[in-house]
C-alpha cells in the first residue's frame, strides 16, 4: 500500500473534532447567562407594564377627583355671583318685625308651616340631622341602611341586583332656622373612574317637630357583566350656602341577583 493510502485511511478513520471539556462548560455558562437575561428582561418588561397600568389607574382616578373638585369650586363661585339676600335673621326677629300687621304676620305663619312658634328662639344657623336612609324597590321589603356607614367595614354598605329598579327615602329633621336650598350629592367609582354623578335637589324646609320624607325619582341599576362588581361613592347633604350636614363614603355592591338575606 502506498504511504498516500495509509495517510488517507488514517484520516478516515480519526474521530472528530472534539471541543476541550473547559470550553463546552464555558459555552453551557454562557447559553444559562443568556437565558437568565431573557427571563429577567421578561419580568421586568411585565412589571413596567403593570407599574404602566397602575400609574393609569391612579392617574385617572386624579383627574376625576380634580374634576369632581372643580365642579364644586364652580357652584361655590357661582353662589357667590348669586343675588346677596342680605344678612341671616332669626325666625323670632322675622315675626317679630310685623307683629302689628296681622295680615302679614298670618301670611308668615302660613309660610312656616307646621313650625312650633311657642318654641321658636334665636338660632340663626339652621340644622339638618339625616334621621334615615332606606332603598325602595318594587315587589321587594324596604331596604333600611344604617346611619351612618362603618368607615372600616370591609363588607358593602348594601348590595343592589342588576337591571332593578329603585328609589331612595330620605327622613330628615329641621331645627333652628330654615333651611334653604338643601340638595342631596352623590358620586360613584368603580376600579377608580367615576361612574355617576348625580345632584338632586330637595327643597327649602321650616322648623317643625315632625320629620321630612323626601322620596327620589325612580332609577334602574346598570346591567351586564362589566356592571356587575363593587363600587365607592360619597354622598352629601348641602344646602345653598354651602353647609355640609352629612357626608358618607361607602362601598356597594351590583350582583346577578338580591341578597339572601
Amino acid at each position: 500500500m502506498s504511504s498516500a493510502a495509509v495517510s488517507a485511511a488514517s484520516s478516515c478513520s480519526a474521530k472528530p473534532h472534539e471541543e476541550p471539556p473547559q470550553r463546552r462548560e464555558v459555552e453551557q455558562e454562557r447559553r444559562r447567562a443568556g437565558e437568565e437575561c431573557s427571563s429577567a428582561a421578561a419580568a421586568g418588561a411585565m412589571e413596567d407594564e403593570e407599574e404602566e397600568r397602575v400609574g393609569e389607574v391612579d392617574s385617572k382616578l386624579s383627574e376625576e377627583e380634580t374634576e369632581e373638585e372643580d365642579d364644586e369650586e364652580e357652584e361655590e363661585a357661582a353662589a357667590k355671583d348669586a343675588i346677596e339676600l342680605g344678612p341671616r335673621v332669626s325666625i323670632k326677629e322675622q315675626l317679630d318685625k310685623d307683629k302689628d300687621d296681622e295680615s302679614l304676620r298670618r301670611w308668615k305663619e302660613q309660610l312656616l308651616g307646621s313650625v312650633d312658634l311657642s318654641s321658636v328662639g334665636e338660632t340663626l344657623e339652621p340644622d339638618v340631622k339625616i334621621t334615615g336612609l332606606s332603598i325602595l324597590s318594587p315587589g321587594r321589603p324596604d331596604m333600611v341602611l344604617p346611619l351612618p356607614p362603618q368607615p372600616k367595614s370591609k363588607e358593602p354598605w348594601f348590595t343592589l341586583k342588576e337591571g332593578s329598579a329603585y328609589r331612595l327615602k330620605f327622613t330628615f329633621a329641621v331645627v333652628g332656622n330654615i333651611v334653604s336650598g338643601l340638595r342631596y350629592t352623590n358620586t360613584v367609582w368603580k376600579t377608580g373612574i367615576r361612574v355617576d354623578s348625580t345632584k338632586e335637589m330637595l327643597g327649602t324646609f321650616s322648623p317643625q317637630a315632625e320629620p321630612y320624607t323626601y322620596l327620589t325619582p325612580e332609577e334602574t341599576t346598570p346591567s351586564g357583566i362589566f356592571a356587575r362588581g363593587s363600587y365607592s361613592a360619597r354622598t352629601k347633604f348641602l344646602d345653598d350656602d354651602r353647609k355640609c350636614y352629612l357626608e358618607m363614603n361607602y362601598t356597594f355592591d351590583i350582583r346577578r341577583d338580591w341578597p339572601s338575606s
